[in-house]
């Protein structure tokens, strides 16, 4: 029981260095194009639009459409906290978590039903096989384990390929 918290502890640790990583990142590029220490309206939406890309091609699963402009026009008068209409670094690291926080759990639950599908999709298939003439006899002799594996492996592959097709 400890083992599963402390793991879900350090995978939301994990989660928040990445978030602050992509938006330290962002937010620096801006900071050094325009010459300011904050954001604009339109460099926000920008560095949203780069966040997004940047955690499409890093997390497998599905692509993840990024929020619309007015929708972010919405979450920045939320996260204004001096209401200057502008959007410092750690506005902007509130503002990117506020947005990201369904992303994880859409990449999470995309991720969990292929890891749990496709070793019992193995187990059907290979029992399917296993009555095949000339085949059956060498896939009854694959432990069920590396089989289920490197199904799954396979599963995880194709996700990654279909994605960047």
């Amino acid at each position: 029981m400890f083992q599963f918290l402390d793991r879900l502890l350090l995978g939301k640790q994990w989660r928040r260095k990445q978030i602050r990583k992509f938006t330290d990142k962002v937010f620096d590029d801006f900071k050094n194009n325009t010459g300011r220490a904050n954001l604009k309206f339109e460099d926000v939406y920008i560095g949203v639009l780069l966040v997004y890309n940047d955690i499409n091609k890093r997390l497998p699963g599905l692509h993840i459409d990024p929020p619309s402009k007015d929708s972010v026009r919405l979450m920045i008068q939320e996260n204004d906290i001096n209401l200057d209409k502008e959007i410092d670094r750690e506005e902007f690291v509130n503002l990117i978590k506020q947005i990201t926080a369904h992303t994880f759990i859409a990449v999470s639950q995309s991720l969990m039903l292929t890891l749990v599908t496709a070793p019992a999709m193995a187990m059907v298939t290979k029992q399917a096989t296993e009555r095949i003439p000339h085949v059956g006899k060498y896939v009854q002799k694959i432990p069920n384990s590396v089989y289920a594996s490197l199904v799954t492996l396979s599963a995880v592959l194709i996700q990654q390929a279909w994605r960047e097709l």
